[in-house]
């Protein structure tokens, strides 16, 4: 009787202890849960955001850039401190129903727990308040742990190269981080801006080729021919300022007409007179880039294009090397710069359409309110 009453207290100690360890084990992993939370949290905004947001006055970056500005040593602490704890909710779970069934317990409670708390891709109120709400004990924690932890980084890096990639390894990975910037509801970068920045990440990598103006579609001028309304009416309606100038055979190009030349001027004669004769050559391979600089210390504005046999295949402007670069053409409206007078009213002009759009047209009749 007295050996059957110490089996069945033996089993009840045995069962309680499983459950005191079972309980103990699922303590540990909703700790390392917090702690991973903690770490996306701390991680998801940039600790220059955080002090810019707290120098403006914000006591939630305030308090949240102090364990932050610890950097590789916040880090390190919290990988840490999350990897012991789910180690040890493991063993808990392990001895209470078994490994595997241990196992998937501990990635249940992760899956759910992660829904809940850790955040993807935007900060929830459950993890703002938890990262505000332990900043103050983990900065502690840094203050005096970081010693330790910058003297480990120092004596791994000394003894082994440390490489940490961002991830960015592709210009495809900025052009969608630019266009993830863009859709932010806090972006403060202009939308014309972030385009801009997007099509100059594909800038140097495209060719002449891809720009220029072909030479079945360019304006030529033939150095024999006449100056006079006629030629000026001809070159106007082109659309073009620039055109090249040839001799003999389309080919065989000798010089620049420029249009502005021809206006207002009284001399009469021959297209030859009045050209320049300076030409500027590029290869139809060489990159946007190269002929970007080519243009600023050249100080010329259109190029004759030629390909590997010597053979002119078209034209190149600033302006289609502009276009490439900010990705929209560039037109021309207001070419009057040099007039004092024409900018004032041009600015005017404006200012007008700009006050006529902020303000609604006010009819005599009352509209129709839908509901």
């Amino acid at each position: 009787m007295a050996a059957l009453f110490f089996a069945q207290a033996g089993r009840v100690m045995q069962y309680y202890s499983c459950m005191v360890i079972f309980i103990l084990g699922l303590v540990l992993a909703l700790l390392a849960l917090v702690v991973w939370t903690l770490h996306r949290t701390y991680q998801h905004v940039p600790a220059k955001e955080l002090k810019r947001l707290a120098r403006g006055g914000d006591d939630i970056a305030a308090l949240l850039y102090k364990p932050v500005a610890y950097g590789v040593s916040l880090d390190f602490l919290l990988r840490l401190l999350g990897l012991v704890l789910a180690v040890l909710a493991l063993v808990c779970f392990a001895q209470s129903v078994g490994l595997w069934l241990a196992v998937v317990l501990l990635l249940a409670i992760g899956v759910v727990g992660g829904f809940v708390l850790v955040p993807a891709g935007e900060l929830n109120r459950s993890s703002i308040w938890l990262a505000k709400w332990a900043a103050p004990g983990v900065a502690w924690l840094l203050e005096r742990l970081h010693p330790v932890f910058d003297w480990a980084v120092r004596f791994v890096r000394r003894h082994r190269a440390i490489r940490i990639h961002t991830g960015l390894y592709e210009k495809a990975d900025l052009a969608r981080l630019l266009d993830t910037q863009k859709s932010q509801p806090d972006n403060r970068i202009a939308p014309g801006e972030i385009e801009l920045l997007k099509h100059s990440l594909t800038f140097g990598d495209r060719t002449v080729a891809d720009a220029l103006v072909p030479k079945r579609v360019v304006k030529l001028v033939s150095a024999t021919e006449t100056i006079g309304p006629v030629l000026m009416d001809e070159l106007a309606r082109s659309g073009h300022s620039r055109f090249p100038v040839y001799s003999g055979k389309h080919d065989n190009i000798v010089g620049v007409l420029y249009l502005h030349d021809l206006v207002g001027t009284k001399r009469t004669g021959a297209v030859e007179g009045l050209m320049k004769p300076r030409l500027t050559y590029v290869h139809e391979d060489f990159t946007l880039y190269q002929v970007l600089q080519a243009f600023l210390r050249t100080k010329q504005h259109l190029f004759l294009v030629v390909n590997s046999f010597e053979e002119f295949v078209g034209v190149i402007t600033i302006e289609d090397v502009l276009e490439q670069m900010i990705g929209k053409p560039i037109v021309d409206e207001f070419d009057k710069y040099d007039d004092l007078r024409a900018v004032a009213a041009a600015r005017k002009e404006h200012l007008g359409h700009t006050k006529a759009k902020a303000e609604p047209e006010t009819t005599a009749e009352a509209p129709e309110v839908v509901k």
